[in-house]
């Protein structure tokens, strides 16, 4: 494979959420920051932590129906021992709303106290709900809002403004647009990234996502590929894809239809069809 390019993307709109959620974090308790399951440390926004300071932090891990249960219990350990309060959810077919407010609860039980001591009823917590783009921040608040309160699309970029949105009497939650850091140092962050779709398709090619996730399977979890596609693993990634393409059919006058087979691999990795996968080993 050629050299990873460092990947950049900060459209105007992340800029302008950034200085939003700074105005915007003295209004709130706490701040709810919903990550990918299948890549808890990338999908982490480094500039979070900067922004809220002090304030209680409560993780989602999200879409752990797409992620590999085993590695999930491990890195809600690992986030756990750092001082997190940790759920790990499928936002669309969990019931999760009882146990969302008990663990906000339980982050602000000092601030809830110090009320009560002041003989001050208890009002409901203010949580902001904040991650990077495409990790389910509009799914989570429609699902709770029991209604289409926020957008939702599985692109990155769809929430694009703040809102409040009233859970009962127990919680209120404050939605922002997802936001994404300047630059990734790390270039396995940005490929992971955009392999799971946080990142618009058109700053990294297919070929690029393709040749990078059939490598990292090769290397970590090669049966994903050999039994999803009935295929014997080859020395190379490239190799690898067409003896997809020769499996698949994937042949236009008598060459392989190379944009077919890339584009179709990634979808089919994003549609979970080669299992659940985390793409973080811990």
């Amino acid at each position: 494979m050629e050299q990873k390019k460092i990947i950049q993307w900060y459209p105007g709109h992340m800029a302008k959420a950034r200085r939003q959620m700074e105005e915007n974090l003295k209004k709130v308790d706490f701040v709810i920051e919903i990550r990918d399951a299948r890549i808890p440390q990338a999908s982490k926004n480094p500039m979070l932590s900067e922004l809220i300071g002090q304030k209680p932090r409560l993780i989602l891990l999200s879409k752990k129906d797409k992620a590999d249960p085993v590695y999930t219990k491990k890195w809600i350990s690992y986030l756990e021992s750092q001082g997190n309060k940790v759920l790990a959810l499928d936002l669309i077919k969990d019931n999760y709303k009882n146990q969302l407010i008990q663990a906000s609860k339980e982050i602000c039980s000092s601030f809830i106290e110090k009320q009560k001591r002041r003989g001050i009823k208890p009002r409901a917590l203010r949580a902001m709900v904040c991650g990077i783009p495409n990790v389910g921040k509009s799914t989570f608040i429609n699902s709770l809002a029991k209604r289409k309160a926020a957008q939702t699309a599985d692109r990155p970029g769809v929430t694009k403004s703040l809102q409040w949105i009233k859970l009962a009497s127990d919680l209120e939650l404050l939605d922002t647009p997802g936001v994404l850091w300047p630059k990734f140092e790390d270039t396995d962050t940005g490929y992971k990234l955009a392999l799971l779709g946080s990142i618009k398709d058109e700053i990294v090619t297919m070929d690029e996502l393709a040749l990078y996730a059939c490598q990292w399977l090769m290397e970590h979890k090669k049966e994903a590929i050999e039994n999803t596609y009935g295929i014997s693993i080859l020395s190379t990634p490239y190799e690898t894809l067409c003896e997809i393409a020769n499996k698949r059919g994937y042949i236009s006058k008598g060459t392989i239809d190379e944009n077919r087979l890339m584009h179709s691999f990634v979808r089919e990795i994003r549609d979970n069809k080669l299992g659940a996968i985390t793409w973080e080993i811990i």
